[in-house]
């Protein structure tokens, strides 16, 4: 197809900004887990839109923030080479300040030395005066010259379609890299494992700590007594102590089960089949600081 566009955009900003969500308002589809916690996304995870004259290939990247562990470290560094090597940038912020505080000075810095097309999106702008909001505009322009500048709150279809276009008009000319019918490049077991992730981490609130991590040990496809198409899923939650544990199991087993009924719930939703869904608890002590768990967090082209 003539004229017809394809480029990488990745989305970058600070812990618990709204990045997750923004993109799955782009995609229309759930493709990251959204829990209004700090540091819910681990790893970079890709999605595509595909328009009648582009392909925008979109890379959803863990909150930039101070670490304090490995795993930290890894998420940091997967942010920050995120922001060089990409066709576009969405820097997303939110509108709760008049001035650029120091993490998103961090980020800024870096957009300034890759000089790459960045569209800033101010989000939740619903919580502050408008006042506010064109000061921070007017802040950020004297910083850097922005392809555009969205101000968003709850993400509207209007405001999509404005960011769509926006990064359409910065890509060049290129080919399809998915299928149309694509609209993530993780496997089943990647978003069944987030799905559980983000279940328990919903539930949970400020018991445990974000030492949690799932891996899926079977997921296989096969038939109910009545013939009906079923999917056996079973999964390990791990998480960093015995006392977190005992909480994520509950008493005779009833947070456990919470976390597995809305998980099922979910993957019933995304597989559109019944699901068999069994969860184990096991005591993984410091894996966030482990190499060999750690290092299945690091992106790979």
């Amino acid at each position: 197809m003539e004229n017809f566009k394809s480029g990488f955009v990745s989305i970058v900003g600070r812990t618990n900004v709204g990045k997750s969500s923004l993109l799955n308002d782009l995609v229309g589809q759930k493709v990251a887990s959204v829990v209004n916690k700090p540091q819910t996304t681990r790893t970079a995870i890709r999605a595509i839109v595909n328009r009648e004259n582009s392909q925008i290939i979109f890379l959803d990247t863990p909150g930039i923030h101070k670490p304090k562990s490995k795993l930290g470290n890894t998420m940091n560094d997967t942010a920050w080479g995120s922001i060089g090597d990409c066709d576009v940038l969405l820097f997303v912020i939110e509108a709760t300040s008049d001035e650029i505080g120091k993490g998103d000075r961090m980020i800024l810095e870096k957009i300034k030395e890759a000089k790459v097309n960045t569209i800033l999106i101010i989000n939740k702008i619903d919580l502050v005066k408008k006042e506010q909001i064109l000061k921070l505009i007017e802040c950020y322009k004297d910083e850097y010259h922005f392809q555009a500048i969205i101000p968003v709150s709850a993400i509207k279809q209007c405001d999509i379609e404005v960011i769509l276009e926006k990064i359409e008009k910065n890509l060049k000319e290129g080919p399809a890299y998915y299928d149309k019918e694509e609209y993530t490049d993780q496997t089943l077991r990647d978003l069944a494992s987030e799905t559980i992730r983000e279940k328990a981490l919903k539930l949970l609130q400020e018991e445990v700590p974000h030492g949690l991590f799932v891996e899926i040990e079977k997921m296989k496809r096969s038939k109910t007594r009545e013939k009906e198409p079923i999917y056996n899923i079973e999964a390990t939650i791990f998480c960093l102590r015995d006392s977190h544990k005992g909480i994520i199991i509950g008493k005779n087993g009833g947070m456990l089960k919470r976390i597995g009924t809305y998980a099922r719930q979910d993957l019933e939703k995304m597989l559109e089949t019944k699901v068999n869904l069994k969860l184990w608890v096991k005591v993984k002590e410091d894996w966030i600081n482990d190499d060999q768990f750690v290092k299945k967090f690091r992106f790979t082209e």
